[in-house]
């Protein structure tokens, strides 16, 4: 399948599932459903892209792989997170700011399924290498797949564990990899994407794969990240948060400041 027919698939299945998860969240109140969608729309394009695309069976089930699990685990984190917790804080002040209005959610939400799109472009570049080689390029891949969905698994745990305790409440998590960064899971999300990287090396293609790290550091560190969770956690963490960012890097590991 030509790329331009794999992005159009990969757009309409995620625009229909948008408007599903869009119509649910409008029933319930509750817009954290996106996040939800969007980790598993991902695991489906990498799904698609390894079914569909261009290139060696090898490279092509290690996109499908790589991708699947990645979105999978992702998404049944966030479920989990949305069905025992109340809307995100995030999205509570999204839903004043436009009045609730379902049309802009709705906007919200499709403007989502292009992201996937967008995002399925690293998905493709690796999949249109045409050489099953086991390279160090692959092995490159695979080490940073296992390092960064490993590191991130362990992030959320510690977030949740922490989060558990009511103890904790108006509280920022230090614990393990959060007394060296303020967003772990962001890091680790965007380290994730350079495995697309190193196994697009050889394809036609390569360039593409910038897409992931360069768009994914773009929209953590300045965009929809660290910008919305950090004024949210002002609003509710006050001075005990002003105190964390003034001693633990905000996005790279690195040992934090005392005093």
């Amino acid at each position: 399948m030509s790329m331009l027919s794999l992005l159009l698939l990969i757009w309409g299945v995620s625009a229909l599932g948008m408007a599903a998860i869009w119509a649910v969240s409008m029933r319930v109140n509750n817009v954290g459903y996106v996040d939800v969608a969007w980790a598993g729309l991902m695991a489906v394009a990498a799904l698609l892209v390894g079914a569909f695309g261009e290139g060696a069976e090898v490279p092509r089930g290690l996109v499908a792989l790589f991708g699947s699990l990645w979105g999978t685990r992702l998404c049944l984190h966030l479920l989990q997170r949305v069905l025992h917790e109340s809307e995100d804080g995030r999205y509570q002040a999204l839903r004043a700011a436009w009045n609730g209005s379902r049309g802009k959610f709705f906007l919200f939400f499709q403007a989502q399924a292009l992201i996937v799109t967008l995002f399925a472009l690293p998905f493709i570049a690796a999949a249109s290498r045409h050489d099953n080689s086991f390279d160090i390029w692959m092995i490159a891949a695979i080490a940073t797949w296992l390092l960064s969905v490993g590191g991130e698994s362990l992030a959320d745990h510690q977030l949740a564990r922490f989060r558990a305790d009511p103890g904790n409440r108006g509280k920022s998590c230090r614990a393990g990899l959060w007394s060296w960064s303020r967003h772990p899971n962001y890091f680790f999300e965007w380290l994730h994407w350079f495995s697309y990287l190193f196994l697009a090396i050889g394809s036609p293609t390569v360039w593409l794969a910038l897409v992931g790290p360069v768009l994914m550091f773009a929209f953590l560190y300045r965009v929809s990240g660290i910008p919305w969770t950090e004024a949210q956690s002002l609003r509710t963490r006050g001075d005990d948060y002003r105190r964390y960012q003034q001693q633990v890097s905000a996005f790279f590991p690195w040992p934090p400041k005392r005093g």
